[in-house]
């Protein structure tokens, strides 16, 4: 959410910021809903005062006394002083629903406005405007007799059934079987204490279903509606989680925090659950694009000013995951027209795939500056004042992204597949061979 005044203020720079991302401004309709609640509040405080004159003067001197001319001019001479105050009392609490009218109305229009993109985004509305910042490592897993995708590999090695997830579910689940089942928990264990023991994060164990309050309160809501699976029982409207990022963050929602405690780094393993609307036809097999799915979330809380620096310190913790895993990436920055709803700035982090042949999204870490912290109401102290929070979030990672590279990164010509040395003591062993045997 953004402060209405700084908006308006700086109209023509908003429309300009607001215009490398495709996002059409409407300045003037701002202008209009904000006179609106600020005329609808003025309302309320004038009949308000008018009413409290009214009940002070014309206050009867005894039982059934009556006022002799109405001070307020609201009333003729002789009127109940009563009745004149009923009809004052009526007047201001139809005032105060013009004004939670109002109120209303402008919160609508403001919480359907993105974050601003940092100045230092390249231009562009998509993935070939992206800045290449760093690539790490060869193209594993590709040559001669290599190159296999990894549902094949699955299929093969026995550890996906995709079969039995369409069964179950329909497209776009999965189903790990024997090793994969334990790769996939082994994964999760890996990423958490390296994240909990090395980066400095605290783990949490958080609802796999929030309100819509949470929802709005990360962004998610309104506009990724259509994304989200919902459900609701007894009248109770509850949401499932997209990411890990919705409960972290809204842990803290409504709280204001002492600023000598910030930086906050958070994680969690959860679920994830997504609809994904309008992407009919893309990445139908594997694991790259799933209705649910586990990922590794983290969230860091920080004061504005030092925002950029958390960015490039959680960028290095999912970076060193994927060094850890020995995993092929690059390092890309995203045009303005391409970062998330409540981003300002975003670094995706892209996994080679050779089955693709080409580099997919794993992470993408991002500063939404205090975007968050507006909308949900986050605030740290600073002196004799309450600021609104900065807050970060990024993968750190998907389990099965992490899962695909994995395998079709270590396939091996005779069909095996070699895990990294680092899971090796959380699943206790190193290559997954043909038909769901391991070594």
């Amino acid at each position: 959410m953004h402060d209405v005044r700084e908006l308006i203020d700086s109209g023509p720079e908003t429309e300009r910021r607001l215009a490398r991302r495709g996002h059409p401004f409407d300045l003037d309709g701002l202008r209009a809903a904000q006179r609106r609640r600020v005329a609808a509040l003025e309302a309320v405080n004038g009949l308000r005062a008018e009413l409290k004159r009214a009940s002070r003067k014309g206050r009867p001197a005894g039982p059934g006394a009556r006022a002799g001319n109405d001070p307020t001019g609201d009333d003729p001479a002789g009127d109940d002083p009563r009745e004149r105050n009923r009809r004052l009392r009526s007047r201001v609490q139809a005032a105060e629903a013009e004004a939670r009218e109002a109120e209303n109305d402008l919160e609508r229009l403001l919480l359907t406005v993105p974050n601003l993109p940092a100045d230092d985004l390249p231009d562009g509305f998509d993935e070939k405007d992206a800045v290449e910042v760093r690539r790490v490592g060869p193209h594993r897993g590709s040559g001669p007799g290599l190159g296999r995708h990894h549902a094949d590999l699955g299929e093969s090695l026995g550890i996906l059934d995709t079969a039995a997830a369409g069964r179950l579910s329909g497209a776009r689940f999965s189903v790990a079987v024997g090793p994969g089942a334990l790769l996939e928990r082994a994964l999760g264990s890996f990423l958490l204490d390296l994240h909990g023991r090395e980066h400095g994060y605290t783990e949490y164990a958080v609802p796999h279903l929030v309100s819509r309050e949470t929802m709005t309160g990360t962004g998610q809501l309104p506009k990724f509606e259509d994304d989200l699976f919902a459900t609701s029982v007894g009248g109770r409207e509850l949401f499932l989680i997209p990411t890990a990022e919705v409960p972290l963050t809204n842990l803290l929602a409504r709280e204001t925090l002492d600023g000598h405690r910030l930086p906050l780094a958070m994680t969690a393993r959860t679920p994830c659950y997504r609809a994904e609307a309008g992407s009919y036809g893309r990445d139908t097999r594997g694991l790259l694009r799933l209705h649910q799915f586990e990922k590794v979330e983290l969230v860091r809380v920080c004061r504005e000013e030092d925002a950029e620096a958390q960015l490039e310190l959680m960028l290095t913790h999912v970076e060193a995951c994927l060094r850890r895993l020995e995993l092929s990436y690059r390092v890309v920055l995203l045009p303005a027209g391409d970062i998330g709803f409540s981003a300002r700035k975003t670094y995706d982090v892209e996994v080679w795939l050779p089955g693709s042949g080409t580099y997919r999204e794993i992470s993408s870490v991002s500063d939404c500056g205090t975007f968050q912290g507006r909308r949900a109401g986050l605030r740290y102290r600073a002196g004799g004042s309450r600021r609104p929070a900065a807050t970060l979030n990024g993968s750190g990672l998907p389990i099965g992204r992490t899962v695909a590279a994995l395998l079709e990164q270590g396939q091996e010509e005779d069909g095996s597949v070699v895990l990294p040395e680092a899971l090796a003591r959380y699943t206790g062993f190193r290559r997954l061979l043909p038909g769901g045997g391991c070594e």
